[in-house]
C-alpha cells in the first residue's frame, strides 16, 4: 500500500515546472489579447460564459480519467466552490479588459500571489512571519502607486480587476490541493463545468446576440484560455508554487509589448513601477517560501552520513 501511495505521489520537477508555466504565461498572454480587442460589444458575464461553455465542450472528451476513478465526495465540493469563485472572477476580468490598458489590468493581477500568501495564513493556518507580511505590505503599496488614490480618480475597471485578484488567488490555492490527488484534465474540466453553470444566470440576464465573427474570437479564447489552466495546472503538479509563481510575471513583459505594438497604449510610468514593486514583492515571498521548503526536506545532518 505505500509503495502504490508512492508512486501516485508525483515527483516535483523544476526544470518541467518553469517550462509549463512560461507556456502557460504565453497562453493567458493570447486570450488577454483578444479580449482586448473584442471590447465591451458583448457583456463581461455573456462573453466569459460563451468562452467557459466553448472550453467545456471542447475538453469534455478528454475527461476519461472520471470513468475509471471518480472524484470524491470532497473533491467535488471543492470544484464547485473553486468555479464559483472563479466564475466571480472571470467576470471581474472580462469587464475590465473592456476598459482599462492591458499593462495595467496585468499588473493589478499580480496583486493574486499576495491574496495567496494571505489566504494560505487564513485557511491553511500556515505561519506568516514578519518578513511575508512586509511583502504583503509591498505588493499592496505598489497596487497603490497604479491606482494613485487621491491624484487619479480610481476608474471601475481598476477596481473590477482589484476585485478579481482575490477570487483568482482562492481559485489558485484550491487547483493547487486538487493537484495532490485529481488528474490535471479532469481538474481543468471540472473547473469549465462549474464556471459555465455559475456564469450562465449572469450571462441569460443581459443576453445580447453575437455575430459570427465575434464567437470565433470567443472560441479561440477557450482554445487558449483551456490549454492555460493545463499547462498550469502540469506546472503546479510538477513543481512547487514557490518555484513556478516568478515564472508568471512574464506575462507583465507579453502584456505591456502587446498594448504598445497591436493597441497602441502608451507606457505608463507607474503602472511599470508599482507592477515592479508588486513583482519584487510575490517573489520575495516565493524565494522565502522555497527556502523554509527546502530547510524542512533536508534531513538532519547525522541522516547525511549513513
Amino acid at each position: 500500500m505505500a509503495s502504490d501511495l508512492a508512486q501516485d505521489k508525483p515527483v516535483p520537477n523544476v526544470a518541467v515546472g518553469i517550462g509549463w508555466m512560461l507556456l502557460t504565461t504565453l497562453l493567458f498572454a493570447s486570450v488577454t489579447g483578444i479580449v482586448r480587442y473584442l471590447g465591451t460589444e458583448i457583456p463581461a458575464a455573456q462573453a466569459a460564459f460563451i468562452r467557459y461553455l466553448i472550453g467545456t465542450i471542447m475538453i469534455l472528451p478528454l475527461m476519461y480519467p472520471l470513468l475509471s476513478r471518480p472524484p470524491s465526495k470532497g473533491s467535488m465540493r471543492i470544484f464547485a466552490l473553486r468555479g464559483l469563485l472563479h466564475g466571480g472572477g472571470v467576470i471581474l476580468w472580462f469587464y475590465a479588459m473592456a476598459r482599462i490598458p492591458i499593462a495595467e489590468v496585468t499588473a493589478l493581477g499580480y496583486t493574486a500571489p499576495i491574496f495567496v500568501t494571505i489566504g494560505a495564513a487564513l485557511f491553511l493556518k500556515e505561519t506568516v512571519h514578519f518578513r511575508r507580511v512586509a511583502a504583503v505590505i509591498a505588493g499592496l503599496v505598489g497596487a497603490l502607486i497604479i491606482l494613485r488614490p487621491g491624484f487619479e480618480e480610481i476608474s471601475i475597471g481598476q477596481l473590477a480587476q482589484l476585485g478579481a485578484a482575490p477570487l483568482f488567488a482562492g481559485s489558485f490555492l484550491m487547483a493547487k490541493k486538487l493537484t495532490d490527488g485529481d488528474d490535471p484534465t479532469v481538474i481543468v474540466g471540472m473547473l469549465s463545468v462549474f464556471c459555465t453553470l455559475t456564469l450562465l444566470p449572469f450571462a441569460l440576464y443581459h443576453w445580447v446576440t453575437p455575430g459570427w465573427d465575434e464567437i470565433g474570437w470567443l472560441t479561440l479564447t477557450a482554445a487558449f484560455a483551456t490549454a492555460g489552466h493545463y499547462t498550469m495546472t502540469r506546472a503546479l503538479r510538477a513543481a512547487p508554487i514557490t518555484v513556478t509563481q516568478p515564472v508568471t510575471f512574464l506575462q507583465l513583459v507579453w502584456a505591456t509589448a502587446m498594448g504598445l505594438t497591436l493597441f497602441g497604449e502608451p507606457l505608463d510610468p507607474f503602472v511599470l513601477l508599482g507592477g515592479g514593486v508588486i513583482i519584487a514583492a510575490a517573489t520575495f515571498i516565493s524565494h522565502r517560501e522555497a527556502m523554509l521548503s527546502r530547510r524542512k526536506m533536508t534531513p538532519p545532518a547525522p541522516a547525511t552520513k549513513s
